[in-house]
């Protein structure tokens, strides 16, 4: 009888994550505030106000949003171009973003960078890279530095299944795992690099074991649950935080746009594409969760949507009211003298 009832409760489905109603709610406002201001992004993109490259993170929001919810503000973070959400989710003012993607002077770097190139030393948000991999070394040359100065400080360093197979990832691996840095690869499976599926990219599918001859470990978590991100990412910051070194965190996610603007995403059909929004949307995901366990109401939820497309409203006004940079500024901000 007591096998029998231990081979049950080994059988029973492991308990969802939880946190309290304010958190509930502060990670719903957050992913629709990245949804929408990348729907506004979007449309001033089509409008000409945005140009260059520009890729949005629609689909992908609950990765970064409940991985930054387990970092520490002093904790830094670094990205590929498909930075928005990033941006959003480690504080930075929504007005300052989009002021930068319509390349004005009260952007975050005086309307110089665009989509893919902005930092804020404030919030340690370091980038936005438009080189594929790029990021990697950076991250974990951050990482170097808080040890180096013997801080306890984390960097989180971003990039996606197609960034995944490039050289300098395993040189920052093999250096990471050799000094024992305190970064966390998080590794954005969104299923395509630019137009190739992971399947038909990588000989190994299970990213998150990447780091095994090395010593890395790695786990996968379900990158479209807010809450089970932030559950794996504290797992991952404590390893990092704790000495033991690097860790290898794989969110397992969808892009419902192309990988660019100027991609038509052709190499998948719209009805799988209609099938994640509808079966695996991230936010409304929680937003069902959070009426079916009574952490808000209707007319809640509607308020928060209501005073998130007043901020993305107000972040458009403002860029599109902000000056284009003096000439000048081009021989401002190229070196700095050390």
């Amino acid at each position: 009888m007591a096998k029998a009832a231990a081979k049950r409760k080994s059988r029973a489905k492991p308990k969802k994550p939880t946190a309290s109603p304010e958190e509930f709610l502060h990670y719903y406002r957050e992913m629709l505030l990245i949804r929408r201001f990348e729907e506004k992004a979007g449309q001033l993109y089509g409008m000409g106000l945005i140009g260059g490259f520009c890729h949005l993170y629609i689909g992908q929001e609950a990765v970064v949003v409940g991985a930054q919810s387990a970092a520490r503000s002093e904790d830094a973070l670094i990205t590929s171009y498909r930075d928005h959400g990033h941006m959003l989710a480690s504080g930075m003012d929504p007005r300052g973003v989009m002021a930068e993607l319509t390349g004005r002077a009260g952007g975050y770097s005086k309307g110089k960078g665009g989509s893919m190139h902005m930092f804020s030393r404030e919030k340690n948000f370091y980038g936005g890279h438009g080189i594929v991999a790029a990021q990697v070394p950076i991250g974990t040359g951050l990482a170097f530095s808080f040890k180096y100065k013997g801080l306890d400080n984390v960097c989180l360093t971003y990039f996606g299944d197609g960034a995944v197979n490039q050289g300098q990832v395993y040189e920052s691996f093999n250096m990471a795992a050799l000094w024992k840095l305190p970064v966390v690869y998080v590794i954005e499976n969104n299923k395509y690099g630019m137009g190739t599926a992971v399947e038909r990219a990588s000989a190994s599918t299970e990213l998150c074991h990447r780091g095994k001859s090395y010593g890395i470990p790695g786990e996968s978590a379900d990158g479209m649950d807010v809450l089970e991100m932030r559950v794996a990412a504290e797992k991952a910051i404590a390893h990092c935080r704790g000495g033991k070194g690097p860790f290898i965190l794989e969110a397992q996610t969808y892009r419902y746009r192309g990988h660019s603007m100027s991609d038509p995403a052709k190499y998948r059909s719209k009805e799988e594409v209609q099938k994640m929004r509808s079966e695996r949307d991230p936010i409304d995901h929680l937003r069902e969760r959070i009426l079916a366990e009574g952490h808000a109401d209707e007319d809640a939820l509607k308020k928060i949507d209501r005073e998130v497309k007043d901020i993305v409203a107000d972040a458009a006004q403002f860029a599109q009211d902000s000056p284009e940079p003096d000439p000048s500024e081009l021989w401002t901000d190229v070196l700095v003298e050390a």
